[in-house]
């Protein structure tokens, strides 16, 4: 189960299922900074991905089934479930983890698998490095696309809502920010939030 697991999240064209876009774009993203802020350890650009992707999703929905499927998760299953995101997690960090007798079970369990799962990840994300980059344009396309076949799921003004308390809490943040980058600042981004957040201050 849990190979089975491993193989099918950190496969770029697992029985067919070719990878999502989003994540390569997002990744690449990732290596732009990277690259932008002169950061060359290795180990923070793994730890970036690995705290976007695996840490941030797979991780949820490994030990909480319920937010995917209608259905009970007792104690027991919860507590099998921790083993094997305990497990996800190890595998993902660049640590060595030194374990002995006073160590936890849920360490314990899978301990000799975890180097052959860390060879998957790192695998994982050199393969997605060497896939062909995904322009803006395909990104939007993809975007749009999704949204329109998902447009009668969402309450879309309410998503709407959550994003502006964001931008409206860390609006001199994020407006520097858009300030500093040379696309944002073709685009007029900073200025458009500026304007965004004014209008909704007179609106409320």
């Amino acid at each position: 189960f849990v190979d089975d697991l491993f193989e099918t999240v950190f496969s770029t064209n697992h029985r067919g299922s070719a990878l999502p876009l989003p994540i390569k774009y997002m990744f690449d993203f990732l290596d732009e900074q990277a690259e932008k802020h002169h950061i060359t350890d290795p180990d923070t650009l793994h730890t970036w991905k690995s705290n976007c992707l695996p840490l941030r999703f797979w991780v949820n929905v490994i030990k909480n089934p319920q937010f995917v499927f209608d259905i009970h998760k007792s104690s027991i299953t919860d507590a099998c479930l921790s083993v094997v995101a305990q497990t996800f997690m190890d595998s993902c960090s660049t640590s060595d983890h030194r374990l002995g007798k006073d160590s936890p079970s849920n360490k314990l369990l899978y301990a000799k698998d975890i180097p052959n799962y860390k060879s998957w990840v790192e695998r994982y994300y050199a393969d997605i490095g060497k896939m062909p980059a995904i322009s803006d344009q395909d990104m939007n396309a993809y975007l749009a696309e999704q949204s329109r076949l998902h447009v009668t799921e969402f309450n879309i003004l309410s998503a709407l809502n959550e994003i502006y308390s964001y931008v409206s809490k860390y609006n001199q943040e994020i407006t520097a920010a858009l300030d500093e980058d040379e696309q944002a600042r073709r685009q007029r981004l900073g200025y458009k939030v500026e304007q965004l957040i004014t209008a909704m201050s007179l609106e409320s």
